[in-house]
């Protein structure tokens, strides 16, 4: 259920504030907006507001939604606009207006994405330090000299906070250059720089986590089977178990690692298990049966308990990036530029043939990764509908017949024509682009379908 509404409500905000770019704009060049729609198909909301009797309309099918604006070109006869009204038509403006009131849409969204990363830099962005672990042997890092515990500071000049600071750096550097130069700090406090080699980097790899293929691990420190919060009546609570206990075998297999107790339980749904478990200074038995629960389809064991967590090593890998105001906005209007320009590179890389398709995602996977990021907590989501705006910009702002950059494009030809492009060419423009939506919602549905099956 969270899920869908987390969706919805993407849905609903990116859409409402790009159409909204376009009503408000319009309304500035003093352009008479008929409907604003939010969706399409059969109304099951509408109101009239405004002295233009404005119709607001909320429609069943939310992929989408659309301002319909006086225009003599939509209308059964040319003269069905009253002579009052003929100068408020869209038609009739400059093509300066209506180059205007159709970016605003895009824009709308651009904005959106520097007020929400605004409000996260401003509120703190929490992430791990980019400590390093083991690194492998004949990967990229080993040869670059990088040892485990290194701290990674700067990539190609920039500081770098998190570990997704320095994913995304990397992510931008891997499709421009082979290789960047990276500064750490080593266990002694000493800072010095080496290149690393990005040239290993293919174009599957920006769908997963390249970073491993790189070799840069990072540092997770021994978590022993230490029980923390017991949920009450669950599986661990009826067992008598407590929170501080410490797991050292199930069924009389040793257990060093908190992940090994939790795949077991995981294993064994509605079967008991005899754990031999540490309590202060005493070793003693007991027995928990699993409960067994559905995920996804599967059946597994649940006992209700969590690991407890070391606060002291918590708060030495982790970290909250927070910035004042005007820092905040600054870089909020960087990250928003940055995520745009790389959103274009990969599509240019898509239709070269340099990046994966696979990258295109559809409404199943925005619904899932909406309903994720809501779980993890509303920083996450905000950060997420951030992120999302920006594409949805970019998206429209494609030289596309059908979408708002091909509107520009028209407007464009027009400045140096001197004249509207025909209709006939704008026909065939409208059919070209509904042929690459068609073409690109396909490999989209076909992206999502393959994730849903493979996971």
């Amino acid at each position: 259920m969270l899920t869908l509404i987390a969706f919805l409500v993407t849905l609903g905000i990116l859409i409402a504030v790009h159409e909204y770019g376009h009503f408000q704009v319009a309304r500035w060049c003093n352009v008479k907006v008929l409907r604003f729609s939010l969706g399409f198909g059969k109304p099951i909301f509408s109101r009239r507001f405004g002295a233009d009797n404005t119709e607001f309309v909320i429609s069943a099918l939310p992929l989408g939604g659309y301002v319909k604006m006086l225009d003599e070109r939509e209308l059964p006869t040319p003269g069905a606009v009253s002579e009052h009204d003929l100068t408020r038509a869209f038609n009739r403006q400059s093509v300066w207006k209506r180059i205007a009131i159709v970016a605003a849409g895009p824009a709308a969204n651009l904005l959106l994405a520097i007020v929400l990363y605004w409000v996260l830099f401003m509120q703190g962005v929490p992430g791990m330090r980019p400590v390093l672990g083991d690194v492998p042997a004949q990967t990229a890092a080993a040869q670059a000299g990088l040892k485990a515990h290194d701290l990674i500071i700067a990539v190609a000049g920039d500081s770098v906070s998190t570990w997704t600071d320095v994913r995304w750096k990397l992510l931008q550097e891997a499709i421009k250059s082979p290789a960047v130069t990276v500064k750490v700090k080593d266990d002694s406090l000493r800072e010095h720089e080496t290149e690393l080699k990005l040239d290993d980097i293919e174009k599957e790899d920006f769908e997963s986590d390249f970073l491993e293929k790189l070799g840069l691990v990072p540092y997770r420190p021994a978590m022993p089977a230490r029980l923390g919060e017991i949920l009450p009546d669950g599986a661990a609570a009826n067992a008598g178990l407590q929170t501080g206990d410490e797991i050292l075998a199930v069924n009389d297999r040793p257990i060093t690692e908190w992940e090994e107790f939790v795949t077991l339980v995981r294993e064994k749904p509605e079967q008991p298990l005899t754990l031999r478990l540490k309590r202060g200074e005493r070793e003693l038995d007991a027995v928990v049966i699993p409960q067994a629960v559905d995920e996804h389809g599967k059946r597994i064991g649940r006992i209700g308990a969590a690991y407890q967590v070391d606060q002291g090593l918590l708060e030495k890998l982790s970290v909250t990036v927070r910035y004042d105001p005007l820092q905040s906005f600054s870089r909020a209007v960087d990250k928003t530029w940055e995520t745009s320009v790389f959103s274009i590179k990969m599509l240019a890389r898509m239709v070269t043939g340099e990046a994966s398709w696979k990258g295109v995602s559809g409404p199943v996977t925005i619904a899932s990764y909406a309903g994720q990021s809501a779980h993890i907590g509303w920083k996450s989501f905000v950060g997420f509908l951030a992120l999302i705006s920006i594409s949805l910009g970019v998206l429209n702002l494609l030289p596309v017949p059908v979408l708002d950059g091909g509107h520009l494009l028209y407007y464009t030809i027009e400045i140096f024509k001197g004249s509207p492009v025909s209709e006939a060419a704008m026909e065939v423009g409208q059919r070209i682009g509904l042929a690459i939506l068609a073409l690109l919602m396909t490999v989209a549905f076909y992206n999502d379908i393959t994730r849903f099956i493979t996971g």
